[in-house]
């Protein structure tokens, strides 16, 4: 049974502000997408009026039709292979000193896009000197050689979401696999590399505050250094159901316990996001 009337503290202001015009101009101009206009995030209007913003490579068109996303889904279009440079020139333009990349995924390609993800990196290294770089990947089916591809090009962060707990992961999070992720997340610490690394969960689905916690506990398992979590909110009624909306209190329950476990840093509220503030978390865990 899905709840229906959303609580005072979801609320947000319409987007708005200099800043935020501004940078709907350059993503126009520059025919670039982010993921917070294609995922309908609540917080448009907070991060883009910082001038920070989650960019969208490989298109907007995803192999995957998972429960919880608004993303569209079907036949991608081909690559465009002036992506990565066009990334990198307006995160310079901006003069961000911390940007989060992510992509849809692209089952099509061989790589997955992980090729597109380590030039956008390098680019971005190349035309905004001191800006750190974040990727948020896909399980690029377990492919290891993918996600060497991109970890060789040496982002500060790389984060893949869990999303959900074990009892909900195949309905919610359809063509992905719990312990795919959870491998992939292991590999990238075994393999020695230096960064950190980030997944992010939804609650709201039906899962329990045990299962939480479980979920909770595996990422830590795989050394997982920063974690997300945020209130999952449907994007209409062909989307998984919201079982039951979060209290403020139980977010800060959550950040406490994650802390407890070991987390570098937990983001834990109910429109917290996964690139929510990216570059306070990146400061935070790294101190």
């Amino acid at each position: 049974m899905s709840v229906e009337r959303r609580p005072a503290w979801l609320k947000v202001r319409l987007p708005s502000g200099p800043n935020f015009r501004e940078l709907v101009g350059v993503m126009r101009t520059q025919a670039l997408h982010t993921v917070c206009e294609e995922a309908r995030c609540p917080n448009i209007g907070d991060c883009w009026e910082r001038k920070t913003a989650t960019f969208l490579i490989l298109g907007n068109v995803c192999t995957r039709h998972c429960a919880y996303c608004a993303i569209a889904h079907g036949l991608p279009t081909e690559l465009d292979a002036q992506e990565p440079e066009r990334v990198a020139a307006v995160v310079a333009r901006m003069g961000l000193r911390h940007v989060v990349v992510t992509s849809v995924d692209r089952d099509d390609l061989k790589d997955g896009g992980a090729g597109m993800f380590a030039r956008t990196i390098r680019r971005i290294r190349e035309l905004a000197a001191g800006c750190s770089v974040e990727v948020l990947i896909p399980d690029f089916k377990g492919d290891a050689a993918a996600l060497r591809t991109v970890l060789e090009a040496e982002p500060e962060i790389l984060n893949h979401n869990i999303e959900t707990v074990p009892r909900l992961f195949r309905d919610v999070r359809r063509g992905g696999n719990y312990r795919r992720s959870l491998e992939l997340l292991a590999r990238a610490k075994t393999w020695g590399r230096r960064g950190l690394t980030k997944s992010g969960m939804m609650v709201g689905l039906g899962e329990t505050v045990e299962e939480v916690h479980a979920t909770m506990r595996d990422l830590r398992a795989v050394s997982c250094d920063i974690l997300t979590i945020g209130q999952y909110l449907s994007p209409g009624k062909d989307y998984a159901p919201i079982a039951r909306y979060y209290h403020p209190d139980e977010f800060a329950a959550l950040k406490r316990e994650g802390l407890q476990m070991g987390f570098r840093h937990v983001e834990s509220g109910p429109l917290v996001r996964s690139s929510y503030h990216a570059d306070e978390q990146a400061v935070a865990a790294a101190t």
